[in-house]
């Protein structure tokens, strides 16, 4: 099977009550590692690819990462997605070169802006048998590139998306009713704090989310920002060194919840990192004397695939699906 849009994907998650993940990746292991698991589990998976991973790995180096993942997994349906495209040129310049879907993401422009760049992605996306994924609203945090101060960040408006979605003819929307991105997502002041002294984070905004689906019925709804920072990992890596206080998720019971509306694309990335930087410090901590990246990077990359397991399984309800 080559790669594939998007499309048929997200009309089986939007009737079945799933989401697809859509993963992070910069590195081979990474791309083992989430279509390992992708394959174990019978499960379409969306790799996707920022901005700065391209700046990082070049171009070139993930598509064929990637090419070899389909190679290798024949049977599970695969989409290689831009991750918050900020400019039609990069937009374009991913779909000329062999991706099969695209972000746009021009949420922080005014209304009228957005609209006129992401309907002008599309029109050149679609000649080309590209998908688009377009935003309103912001979140808070820092991915790669992207960066926004928290108290910056807005909801998207419900009365904005019918006219978004008709005058761009975008084939999914991001939309934000409060994940944020990064490792930190929430300040303190945000949260509370449960018995153990961790912070927990202010609900979603599912009343946004419905009143989206009440005006969009039977589209497709992405969320950004999806990672849930699992608590083992961040102990671990303040155990062996780092320095990662107060980092904190979204609750994975939500995010399923979200999966069961017209959520159809989940994003995940953090958890990634975290899963491998914290397998890497505890390896190099309990074994001084290696120097061979193998030795470290194999335990990395089935932490990365332990991890997508689990969120295809117990988050994302797309086991099987492929």
């Amino acid at each position: 099977m080559a790669l594939v849009t998007t499309t048929e994907m997200f009309k089986k998650a939007y009737s079945g009550g799933y989401a697809i993940g859509a993963f992070n990746v910069n590195n081979m292991e990474i791309v083992q590692g989430i279509t390992e698991a992708a394959g174990e589990f019978n499960s379409p998976v969306i790799l996707q690819v920022s901005k700065g991973a391209r700046a990082y790995a070049n171009h070139t180096y993930l598509v064929k990462l990637v090419e070899a993942a389909v190679q290798e997994n024949p049977d599970i349906p695969m989409a290689l997605h831009l991750d918050h495209g900020d400019s039609f040129e990069i937009c374009k310049s991913c779909i000329d070169g062999g991706f099969t879907s695209v972000m746009i993401d021009c949420s922080s422009m005014p209304f009228e802006d957005n609209v006129k760049i992401t309907k002008q992605v599309v029109d050149y996306a679609h000649d080309h048998g590209v998908v688009v994924e377009a935003e309103l609203g912001t979140l808070a945090g820092v991915e790669d590139e992207v960066s926004v101060e928290h108290g910056s960040e807005s909801y998207t408006h419900p009365d904005e998306v019918e006219e978004f979605v008709t005058r761009t003819g975008c084939d999914s929307l991001a939309i934000a009713i409060g994940t944020s991105h990064g490792a930190y997502k929430f300040k303190a002041s945000q949260c509370t704090r449960n018995e153990e002294g961790i912070l927990v984070p202010p609900p979603l905004r599912f009343d946004i989310l419905e009143e989206c689906i009440r005006r969009l019925p039977g589209f497709p709804i992405v969320l950004h920002g999806s990672s849930s920072v699992p608590q083992e990992f961040v102990k671990i890596v303040n155990q062996y060194g780092g320095n990662m206080p107060d980092a904190i998720g979204i609750p994975e019971a939500e995010l399923r919840h979200a999966a069961e509306l017209a959520v159809c694309k989940i994003n995940i990335d953090s958890d990634i990192r975290l899963a491998m930087t914290a397998t890497i410090r505890k390896y190099m901590a309990e074994h001084p004397d290696h120097f061979d990246p193998r030795q470290y990077l194999k335990p990395a990359r089935q932490a990365v695939k332990d991890m997508v397991a689990h969120k295809i399984q117990n988050v994302l309800g797309s086991a099987g699906k492929a």
